[in-house]
């Protein structure tokens, strides 16, 4: 993924801003500050939301999904916009990202990425890798491998691959050793033909936000504890009366599945929070590690979005177009 450096003249290229980090970190509210302080200098500014859980249409509360409220008067775009029951793919929500970003540039406006989900951006910004379908038969195979034996044939037909990845982390060997058997090819090699990004024709003026742990996890547990107060349990009632599959990514949500056991009596209240900011802490904790090691190392890290967004964002100002 790569970044606008700062200029000394007008770049050709339209202007992209992007508030990756954590849940609970304060993205939200700093891409409307951002927002905000670019339209009262006469700039349009949208925010677009590039978070798995907050395309889908059934997790308002359980997402965080901004409120009319906390929007601020800016408009918000792919927030809510699938159906529980359609996965939305990273390369389905990239599709529509640049659908809506060449949009915004047409009318000079200034897109504003904001989420939490790499994969969605860096689909969006470098592409994706054209691996063919894998064959059923081949899944199925590799999928019911124990994981000594696929980390071993990891390491015989795609070094490269296991010199990578954690013997520990099941599944990416597993869809390392997929692919390498389907294709014919490893997964480096198709990684290297991504197409379709739009790192190139932008200035992207990114921003990961990596606050105290501490002060993180304390926050995921207020806001999970707050979320079964304002509506969760409506909320996750609802989808178990769509009787959707649960394999479904909305139905794996974080607190999905908890909220789940208490409608059918399997948790008490007590027990779906704790259950509830255990998976929400993990969660987060994930997302900060993937934050902190994956992202260019020229990206700008800040540990607390409690500042103007003017003064984090300058070249952004100087340049927006």
């Amino acid at each position: 993924m790569s970044t606008r450096e700062t200029p000394e003249k007008q770049s050709p290229n339209p202007s992209v801003a992007l508030i990756a980090g954590p849940t609970a970190s304060g993205k939200s509210d700093l891409a409307v500050r951002l927002a905000q302080e670019l339209e009262a200098d006469g700039r349009r500014a949208v925010v677009i939301n590039c978070d798995s859980a907050q395309v889908y249409a059934d997790l308002r509360v359980l997402s965080a999904r901004p409120t009319r409220a906390e929007m601020g008067g800016i408009e918000h775009r792919l927030f809510g916009t699938w159906d529980g029951a359609v996965p939305c793919s990273a390369a389905e929500w990239a599709a529509a990202a640049k659908s809506v970003i060449a949009e915004l540039h047409a009318a000079q406006a200034v897109p504003i990425l904001c989420g939490g989900t790499g994969l969605y951006m860096r689909t969006l910004i470098d592409g994706i890798a054209p691996i063919p379908d894998i064959d059923p038969g081949t899944r199925s195979a590799v999928r019911a491998l124990p994981p000594d034996d696929a980390r071993a044939a990891l390491e015989r037909e795609d070094p490269e691959a296991a010199a990578r990845l954690a013997p520990a982390d099941r599944s990416r060997t597993t869809r390392a050793l997929e692919v390498v058997r389907a294709t014919g090819q490893t997964q480096r090699h198709w990684q290297a033909r991504k197409g379709g990004g739009i790192g190139k024709q932008i200035d992207l003026y990114p921003l990961i936000l990596l606050p105290d742990r501490e002060w993180l996890f304390e926050r995921c547990d207020r806001r999970f504890a707050g979320m079964l107060d304002h509506g969760a349990e409506v909320e996750v009632a609802a989808l178990l009366k769509r009787g959707l599959d649960s394999a479904l990514p909305v139905m794996r949500a974080i607190g999905v599945p908890e909220i789940a056991a208490l409608i059918e009596g399997d948790l008490t209240r007590e027990e779906t929070i704790a259950a509830g900011q255990t998976a929400t802490r993990q969660y987060a904790k994930r997302q900060y590690t993937w934050f902190r090691n994956q992202p260019p190392a020229e990206w700008p890290r800040r540990d607390s979005a409690d500042c103007a967004a003017r003064s984090i964002f300058v070249s952004l100002f100087q340049n927006a177009r």
